[in-house]
């Protein structure tokens, strides 16, 4: 059975990238970040809480990262954590530059001394474009980052790059353009528009308030850019893929759908706040995906209208459960008991630590062998 280990499990991409590989036997890892208020409801939602092997850790700090590859053994390494709120990085754009970029090398050097051997995956992102000028964006086009969470994820781009060359590790970059889902979080603007739109439509408030809404970004389905992720490991050589639809919507598109989709009309519930503007604006960004599509086969299937329906239709069913008095999924228990949480006392965490003291006690004992053979041939006694 194959092992894998992804970082950032619990949230969109790694709960549907953990669904995804548990469907294709898998052994499913994933670290998160320990917080008084945990956030695996979207684990549960999915129904796969139970099935994945969790183990607390932090990117800032190597010790647990070096204990999370050790316990889990991965064949694959898909790392998906970040600060991945773009406007939140010009609030803290010094944190963000250490979990998004340096951490990545602390991780790469942990695999390095580890397992150089093994497959990883560094999650990069369109927002390294910034602003271009090019009708299509593509892994040949020169970056031009426009915010600290851009200019960090290049860092970490081009440090998963620099390792691929200079050490021959298995590392691969996918440059995912926008993707969402009703897993997104609602800071992110698709779901800000989405869980607002159904809200609305419900009765529960009579307004929803959004920034630029001209900004054009490149839409696609969030369970489909998992497949695409997982098909770059399979290959017999790492390389970087852009994977995008190839279309581009601006954010006042996604906003008339979605409420057209409930049969109201959006100007009268939609206000602008200059608050949510970014300090930098991206104005517009569409992915080229024929180099996925000649090499991995992989296209998107999803298309914008249907992604919208998705994410309105969800949000709008949770709501109605809320109004029920039924759970929401965000409601679920913060531990539930079918936890499979690994920390330094779980018996995984023993047997791994057991296994290395072992290993590390051979090899003292072949090094003090090798040394004393060597003195008796000089004075000319063997063993």
């Amino acid at each position: 059975m194959k092992k894998v280990l992804i970082t950032g499990i619990t949230g969109q991409d790694g709960s549907y990238l953990a669904k995804l590989l548990l469907e294709k036997g898998y052994k499913v890892y994933g670290t998160f970040r320990r917080t008084s208020t945990p956030n695996f409801w979207r684990l549960q939602s999915l129904g796969i809480y139970s099935k994945v092997h969790l183990i607390p850790a932090d990117l800032l700090d190597m010790g647990s990262m070096i204990e999370s590859v050790k316990v889990s053994d991965p064949d694959e390494i898909y790392n998906l954590a970040a600060a991945s709120f773009v406007s939140s990085a010009f609030e803290q754009p010094v944190g963000n530059a250490e979990i998004t970029g340096l951490a990545v090398t602390k991780l790469l050097e942990t695999l390095r001394f580890l397992n150089p051997n093994l497959k990883f995956y560094q999650a990069s992102t369109s927002e390294m474009f910034g602003n271009v000028n090019s009708s299509f964006q593509s892994e040949k086009t020169p970056f031009n980052p426009a915010s600290p969470y851009a200019a960090s994820k290049l860092y970490a781009h081009w440090i998963t790059n620099i390792y691929r060359e200079a050490y021959g590790m298995f590392a691969t970059t996918g440059i995912l353009f926008n993707h969402e889902s009703p897993m997104r979080g609602l800071e992110f603007v698709s779901r800000k528009i989405t869980n607002g739109v159904a809200e609305i439509s419900l009765g529960l408030k009579d307004e929803l308030v959004l920034g630029n809404l001209h900004s054009k970004r490149d839409w696609g389905y969030a369970p489909e850019y998992m497949e695409a992720i997982y098909l770059m490991l399979q290959e017999d050589k790492p390389d970087n893929f852009v994977v995008s639809t190839g279309e581009t919507h601006s954010v006042l598109d996604f906003v008339k759908l979605a409420f057209s989709l409930v049969g109201l009309d959006w100007k009268k519930f939609v206000k602008i706040d200059k608050r949510f503007f970014r300090p930098l604006e991206v104005n517009y960004l569409r992915g080229d995906n024929s180099k996925i599509k000649k090499k991995l086969g992989w296209k998107p299937k999803t298309t914008f209208e249907e992604l919208v329906k998705i994410m309105i239709d969800e949000d709008v069913r949770r709501w109605k459960l809320f109004l029920d008095g039924k759970s929401f999924p965000w409601d679920a228990p913060l531990y539930p008991s079918e936890s499979k949480i690994i920390t330094r006392q779980s018996k995984e965490n023993r047997e791994a630590s057991e296994s290395n003291n072992y290993l590390n006690r051979s090899n003292i004992r072949k090094k003090t062998r090798k040394v004393n053979h060597s003195y008796l041939k000089k004075i000319g006694t063997d063993l």
